[in-house]
């Protein structure tokens, strides 16, 4: 690998972005930090305080020397550690869960795509500390007791091939039961939406503006509406699912510990994730009726997702990111 290579677009694509969600994400934990009562979760969140900022630093530095510009992302001025606390513990360990499994998924990703040896350094230490504080955060989840483990099933006892072509049945006819993977998709994906659920609850508590506030909420009802959706799906299979979450959320509703910009932000992030994850269980998926499932739901979240991206654009909130030259528009308009 040669450490002098212009970065590609792919690496300055991941870089742009790693900048952008370590931006909002060492906002949001500057808070959750000061918030936390238990100390041993309190020290958790230093710790992901910490990784939250190098991830910063370094985006910074790699995005500087491919001379690209470094966004504006969020502050100090997107926060307030004096707000009311807005969710319990459990709701802040969770999110940590979520949080490196999301980045040990973009961390390999950036690995993959990078040629530079510095970024793909980077992305391999970057993944390293994903892994670790995901175990962390799993390993205190356990010791607590709030750790909710996925489900299972009977080990098979036997090696069996397919015969029929009713193996891929859904809408008619008899269907089989879930698969291994199957199971484990609904599962994750029911997961993630009752922790998305519980946050952008807790987000309409808090937006100043009732427009955002109304979207806020219109995204609470989707998410508790997929949930449900998937909790039906394994229930048909005699799978239990874990009870819902609105005890991750207080009473809070006086002030608000983020901007409306960053509630938005972190939203619409929220569903970008949610819809690759949906992709992911479609590709993975060889019942009928389920792949269809998350195709339909793929498509209501991506309009929620465009609904709030017109709304960040609507009041100057949304930065653009690196894209190619419009050669049209210099060949028409040269360069001032």
């Amino acid at each position: 690998m040669d450490k002098h290579t212009k970065a590609t677009a792919s690496e300055i694509a991941n870089l742009w972005g790693t900048y952008m969600n370590a931006s909002s994400t060492k906002a949001m934990l500057s808070y959750f930090k000061e918030k936390a009562k238990d100390a041993e979760i309190r020290d958790l969140l230093e710790k992901v305080y910490g990784v939250s900022t190098f991830e910063l630093e370094n985006a910074a530095q790699l995005l500087t020397k491919n001379a690209c510009p470094i966004p504006k992302g969020f502050s100090e001025e997107d926060v307030d550690v004096e707000a009311p606390r807005l969710y319990s513990d459990t709701y802040m360990l969770h999110y940590t869960i979520q949080l490196f499994i999301l980045a040990m998924t973009n961390t390999a990703n950036g690995v993959s795509q990078s040629s530079n040896a510095d970024i793909y350094q980077f992305y391999t230490e970057s993944l390293g500390n994903a892994n670790s504080m995901h175990m962390q955060a799993v390993t205190i989840a356990q010791k607590k007791g709030v750790y909710v483990s996925p489900p299972t099933i009977p080990t098979p006892e036997n090696v069996n091939f397919v015969t029929k072509d009713s193996f891929l049945n859904g809408w008619f006819g008899d269907k089989r039961p879930l698969l291994a993977l199957e199971i484990a998709q609904l599962y994750a994906n029911m997961e993630r939406n009752t922790l998305g659920a519980a946050t952008i609850l807790g987000f309409a508590q808090v937006a100043k503006s009732d427009e955002v506030k109304s979207y806020l909420l219109k995204g609470n009802n989707i998410a508790k509406k997929h949930v449900s959706t998937f909790s039906n799906h394994l229930a048909k299979s005699n799978i239990p699912t874990p009870m819902g979450s609105d005890s991750y959320v207080t009473e809070s509703a006086s002030i608000s510990p983020f901007s409306d910009k960053l509630l938005l932000f972190y939203t619409i992030g929220m569903i970008s994730q949610g819809i690759g994850f949906y992709g992911l269980s479609i590709a993975t998926n060889t019942r009928r009726d389920i792949a269809a499932l998350y195709a339909r739901l793929s498509g209501e979240i991506a309009l929620y997702a465009e609904e709030g991206t017109k709304l960040m654009i609507h009041n100057h909130w949304l930065e653009e990111p690196p894209r190619m030259v419009d050669r049209n528009d210099l060949i028409q308009n040269g360069r001032e």
